[in-house]
C-alpha cells in the first residue's frame, strides 16, 4: 500500500511513499521532450512535455510510479485492488492502458483542468504491458500547484473526485476517506479542554493530548487520516531545505517498517519515499536502507533530447561517524 501528498511553502511539492514487499529495479527517470511516446490505443507523441519521476524502465519504456512534468503537473498511481475495474477496448473513446496513464496525462497537460478535459473521452482498458508484467489495479492522484483530484476506474465508470486534502492512500474508494475524516474532528494541536464533566477537575498530564484518537495503525484508512492531519498542520520555513525536510517528516508519519505488516511475499515496507519540487523540477528521494535525501534535477539534463535518462537509486546505508579519527 502507499501514501501520496502535496505540500506548499514558497514552492509546491508532491511526493509519496511506495509500500510493497519487494522492489523492481526502480530508477529516477527523466523522459525528455523528444523521446517518442507510443500509446497502445494508437496515439503517438513525437514531442511532449519533459517529465521526471520514479520508474521501472522495461524494453525502453518508463513505467512510472509517480512523475512530474516541466509545468509542475504531477501524478502518482497507488494500489487499488478489488475496486479498480478496467474495461474492454472501446471503439468510441481513446483507449489508455493503466501502465501508460501517467505519461499519457503528463505529455500534454499543464493543469488539473487540462486533465479533466482530456479524461472525458478516455477508456481505461485492460491491456497488459506484457505477459510477464500484467496490469496492476490502480487509482491516481493528480495535482498542480493549486488543486488535486483523484481518478478511480470503478465498475460503474471512471470517477473523478476533487481532493481538498491533497492526500491519497488506497482502499476504500476516495469518497469514504473524506467522510471518514469527520470521525476525527475533535483532534487538534492544542491541549484539550475538559468536556468530560463539569463535576470533575480534569487537566492534561502530557503534551500532545489534543491529538488523542488519531489512528496509528498501517491500514489505508488510518494512514489517510494521519497523513492528512500531519500535512494540514505542518509548519516549516520556506527555504528548500526546510520545505523538503518537512515533507519527508510528513511521509515518515505514515511509513511502514519491516515486520509490522506480513503479506504472502514477505513484509510490506516503505521501499522509497519521494518529494518533488514541482516548480524547480527537482526530484528527491530516500530508500528504506538509505535515509539520506538524494536529489535529481531534471533541468540539469538536455530536455530536448530523444534519450531517456535514468539514475539508479542509492540504496545502501550512508552513515557518518562524527567522532571517528583517521
Amino acid at each position: 500500500m502507499c501514501t501520496v501528498a502535496t505540500y506548499k511553502t514558497k514552492d509546491s511539492y508532491f511526493g509519496r511513499n511506495l509500500d510493497y514487499e519487494f522492489a523492481y529495479a526502480q530508477t529516477v527517470t527523466i523522459t525528455p521532450r523528444a523521446y517518442p511516446l507510443e500509446f497502445r490505443g494508437g496515439e503517438r507523441a513525437e514531442r511532449h512535455y519533459a517529465m521526471i519521476g520514479m520508474a521501472y524502465v522495461q524494453d525502453g519504456y518508463p513505467l512510472y510510479y509517480d512523475a512530474t512534468n516541466e509545468h509542475g503537473l504531477s501524478v502518482a498511481g497507488l494500489n487499488f485492488p478489488g475496486n479498480a475495474t478496467y474495461l474492454p477496448k472501446s471503439a468510441d473513446k481513446t483507449n489508455v492502458a493503466p501502465f501508460e496513464f501517467i505519461p499519457y496525462v503528463l505529455n500534454d497537460c499543464k493543469t488539473v483542468r487540462d486533465v479533466e478535459r482530456k479524461l472525458r473521452n478516455v477508456n481505461l482498458w485492460s491491456e497488459n504491458f506484457s505477459e510477464a508484467l500484467p496490469h496492476s489495479p490502480l487509482h491516481w492522484m493528480i495535482s498542480d500547484r493549486t488543486e488535486s483530484i483523484v481518478v478511480e476506474p470503478l465498475a460503474d465508470g471512471l470517477k473523478i473526485y476533487s481532493d481538498p486534502v491533497g492526500v491519497m492512500t488506497n482502499n476504500p474508494t476516495f469518497d469514504f476517506h473524506l467522510i471518514n475524516l469527520t470521525n476525527y474532528m475533535s483532534a487538534g494541536c492544542d491541549d484539550p479542554t475538559n468536556r468530560f464533566s463539569d463535576k470533575l477537575s480534569l487537566s492534561p498530564y502530557s503534551r500532545g493530548m489534543g491529538s488523542i484518537g488519531l489512528p496509528g495503525d498501517l491500514s489505508s484508512a488510518s494512514r489517510f487520516v494521519k497523513a492528512a492531519f500531519t500535512k494540514l498542520n505542518s509548519v516549516s520555513g520556506e527555504s528548500e531545505s526546510e520545505s523538503v525536510n518537512q515533507f519527508f517528516h510528513i511521509s515518515t508519519s505514515v511509513e511502514q517498517q519491516k515486520g509490522c505488516c506480513k503479506v504472502a511475499g514477505g513484509w510490506e515496507h516503505t521501499i522509497y519515499s519521494s518529494c518533488c519540487n514541482v516548480d524547480k523540477g527537482i526530484y528527491y528521494y530516500t530508500t528504506y536502507n538509505n535515509r539520506r535525501i538524494v536529489g535529481v534535477d531534471m533541468h540539469s539534463e538536455d530536455l530536448g533530447s530523444s534519450l531517456l535518462v535514468s539514475y539508479p537509486l542509492l540504496t545502501e546505508n550512508d552513515f557518518l561517524i562524527q567522532n571517528r579519527k583517521g
